[in-house]
């Protein structure tokens, strides 16, 4: 992934994550992510993600490694804790770069939610409670937009 390519996934990411109404700032580097993730994300975050991207909170919860039970307790604490904020900050910007190589949200999604052959038969969405699952969907995405996989 280019620099430019990852800047511009970082800054699309905070329409995922709430935009600026939410975040309360604007990244607009990957470095002003830095601090933003390390005093947490606000809670609403959840919800704009759900809300965006029509996944349900228990899939979201699943798929990023956090007990739903965890989700509703940061809800109600409103800040999401540093380890929580960078995995929604991860998801968001595969979501934003499958949305890109797919030029369509939908497809995007669904693409994300389905068994993958390039990635051992699980799907996308699956993979993104860690950096190394993400760097791999990340790679896959790549590959697709550069013709590798259709």
């Amino acid at each position: 992934m280019t620099t430019a390519r990852l800047h511009s996934s970082f800054v699309s990411a905070v329409n995922l994550l709430g935009g600026e109404a939410v975040l309360h700032t604007r990244p607009r580097v990957v470095m002003d992510w830095i601090p933003l993730v390390r005093r947490g994300l606000p809670s609403a975050s959840v919800d704009a993600v759900v809300r965006i991207t029509r996944i349900t909170q228990n899939e979201l919860a699943q798929a990023l490694s956090i007990p739903e039970r965890t989700l509703a307790r940061r809800k109600r604490e409103g800040v999401l804790s540093p380890e929580e904020s960078a995995k929604f900050v991860r998801f968001a910007r595969v979501v934003e770069r499958a949305e890109t190589v797919f030029e369509n949200a939908d497809r995007a999604l669904n693409w994300l939610q389905s068994p993958n052959a390039a990635l051992a038969g699980v799907s996308p969405l699956s993979l993104l409670d860690t950096d190394i699952g993400a760097d791999s969907v990340l790679d896959t995405l790549g590959r697709i937009e550069h013709g590798v996989f259709a």
